[in-house]
């Protein structure tokens, strides 16, 4: 037999293990055991996420530039501008892009995303209708 059952004086029960092999085997399992429950706690954060982003679109070919460039980004599942409010509503997988990276990507673009201030010189490349002012 490979296995022996032992009570102790205690009445604890104690498993005793003949073989050389089943003693690696027990080992390998508890060791595997522990690294998946470690690996359980050390997960990525959640992978959906949703922001609004407040910004300073003027028009339809602001809204159409940054919803073609976001909506064509690895990781970003969703964009939408709405021009009435200044907002842009993302949904994105944060495990693949962070909400810096889309305000950058969109700052780059030459619009202000939250805090983040639109690159001056993207900012004027733009038709002059997408300027700050623009439409005034």
């Amino acid at each position: 037999m490979l296995l022996e059952l032992i009570y102790t004086p205690d009445l604890d029960l104690v498993l005793k293990i003949k073989s050389k092999k089943m003693k690696k085997l027990l080992v390998i399992a508890c060791m595997f055991i522990g690294f998946n429950t470690l690996a359980q706690k050390t997960e990525k954060p959640t992978k959906k996420a949703e922001i609004t982003i407040k910004t300073d679109v003027q028009c339809g070919d602001c809204e159409e530039r940054i919803e073609g460039k976001l909506n064509y980004t690895k990781g970003i599942k969703f964009a939408e501008v709405n021009v009435k409010e200044d907002e842009i509503l993302v949904r994105y997988n944060a495990r693949k892009i962070t909400q810096s990276e889309i305000e950058n990507m969109i700052a780059n673009l030459g619009y202000d995303a939250n805090n983040v201030k639109a690159v001056e010189a993207s900012q004027n490349a733009l038709p002059k209708c997408c300027q700050p002012g623009g439409h005034e």
